[in-house]
């Protein structure tokens, strides 16, 4: 077995077997620095991207600068956003960052097409990643339009730690003011504040989420 196969057996065993012998054939593998831009705004998408390891922060960038955080990828998912512009032949109107090392399989379009007519379990793969990319959208507009700053904080830092697993969070200040829209400062506030009622542990560069186990 390859390592592409060997790769796809791990991270999509819900694959039929021959669609993980067809990815094993199509897909080209690469990875991405921490830091690294993985796709910008503006750029036509020529694949779309399946995660193997690591952690990808979708966002959409201002004229001036400012973020809008949207969603993370992790292993077993895929971009979304990528599917449809690759789909469509659209340029992308989101950034696409590697937050870890990470390494992903990259589909090529022109393959888009016969995977979804081909095989059930990439069928289902797709619709079942728009729903959760939707839903994570919404979660996202919702805590923007009817919550607090305070509260968004609470529920990020909760979202954070059920979806990678653990309490202890390397995340700056700086970071988490970009994913919501605020600055280092009101941040680093609200965080000392919840650090008072210990809701979190604050370290240098990171922290421990206690949140309602406090």
């Amino acid at each position: 077995m390859n390592s592409i196969s060997h790769q796809i057996q791990l991270t999509f065993p819900q694959f039929e077997p021959a669609l993980k012998e067809k990815l094993a054939e199509i897909c080209t593998y690469r990875e991405f620095k921490a830091g690294e831009s993985m796709m910008q705004t503006g750029q036509y998408v020529k694949s779309t991207m399946l995660i193997l390891e690591g952690r990808v922060k979708l966002y959409r960038q201002s004229e001036d600068g400012g973020e809008f955080f949207m969603y993370y990828l992790q292993p077993g998912n895929a971009c979304a956003l990528s599917i449809i512009c690759a789909t469509r032949q659209k340029k992308s109107e989101v950034m696409a960052k590697a937050v870890e090392n990470t390494k992903v399989l990259l589909v090529p379009i022109d393959q888009l097409d016969e995977l979804m007519h081909s095989y059930k379990s990439w069928y289902h793969f797709v619709l079942e990643t728009y729903r959760n990319r939707f839903e994570e959208v919404l979660e996202v507009v919702d805590q923007v339009i009817f919550k607090g700053l305070d509260e968004r904080l609470f529920f990020y830092l909760n979202n954070q730690c059920e979806k990678l697993g653990t309490s202890d969070l390397k995340l700056t200040h700086q970071e988490i003011a970009s994913d919501l829209g605020s600055s280092r400062e009101v941040i680093s506030r609200l965080l000392k504040k919840m650090e008072q009622k210990g809701f979190v542990h604050l370290h240098r560069n990171s922290l421990t989420w206690v949140g309602m186990n406090a």
